[in-house]
């Protein structure tokens, strides 16, 4: 069967646009991650290369959809929500100098990964805590709001905390009363999410559910033992959990980029 000149042109234009129309497709990311010591990567022997945004973005790069990924780590350790509220002026103005150095890259979409709570469910130690289900709520509405109000066309991922055992005791007071504290904060994280899907669709998402049942299961070996005032207690990840839980964070952020 002869083939005309005319079908081997087209399939030859189909063969050199179809990669060029999947390269188009590609997603380029921007990711300002906030939180405490946790996304800060405390502990870690070298937190540069081993906290979890470091191993969030690297299993993003690694994606087909995806073609760059950009990031900064706010973590800042001991931190709560009433330390990043933006009348504070004390930890937000970073995270917002951390996004306006991506302003120029429009091609790139803005993302903001929130893993914020822990300090908050602390008995006492901690800036502003312990902190209500209902303050907790407050304080994340006004980051949330402020974030969209700067950066309109952002995206926002809402990380459920992480596990921390019940006898946890260091500078700060957590133990079981401040664990049943974290868990309220993950109910209040959805309905943040639900209200926002209506009030501005597509911009503010449900991040990571997984970490806490993981952690909770997997504590020693993802978690490094230390010493506190209640004997040994388990709070910050080592290397092979800071990898798990940057995958955590990376396939929830790929899912509302898709």
């Amino acid at each position: 069967m002869r083939i005309s000149t005319k079908t081997i042109c087209l399939l030859l234009m189909l063969a050199i646009a179809c990669p060029l129309i999947k390269a188009g497709n590609k997603k380029n990311l921007n990711i300002v991650f906030i939180g405490n010591s946790i996304t800060q990567g405390v502990i870690l022997q070298n937190p540069t290369h081993n906290a979890p945004p470091v191993k969030a973005a690297l299993f993003l790069t690694k994606q087909p959809e995806i073609s760059s990924v950009k990031y900064s780590n706010q973590g800042v350790s001991g931190c709560t929500t009433t330390d990043y509220l933006p009348q504070t002026e004390t930890l937000f103005p970073k995270a917002k100098a951390a996004a306006d150095a991506f302003a120029d890259e429009t091609w790139a979409t803005l993302v903001f990964s929130i893993m914020l709570g822990t300090n908050d469910s602390a008995i006492n130690g901690p800036n502003g805590a312990p902190a209500s289900p209902e303050k907790y709520e407050e304080n994340m509405r006004t980051i949330i709001n402020q974030l969209l109000a700067l950066y309109p066309n952002c995206k926002i991922v809402l990380h459920r905390p992480v596990w921390y055992s019940p006898n946890t005791y260091n500078g700060a007071m957590y133990l079981k009363k401040g664990l049943e504290r974290l868990e309220s904060y993950y109910p209040v994280l959805q309905s943040l999410v639900t209200d926002y899907s209506k009030r501005f669709p597509g911009q503010v998402f449900m991040g990571d559910t997984e970490g806490f049942d993981y952690f909770k299961a997997n504590y020693q070996t993802d978690l490094f033992p230390e010493d506190g005032n209640a004997g040994t207690f388990y709070l910050h990840p080592n290397e092979k959990g800071a990898t798990a839980l940057g995958k955590f964070w990376a396939e929830a952020i790929l899912k509302i980029v898709e």
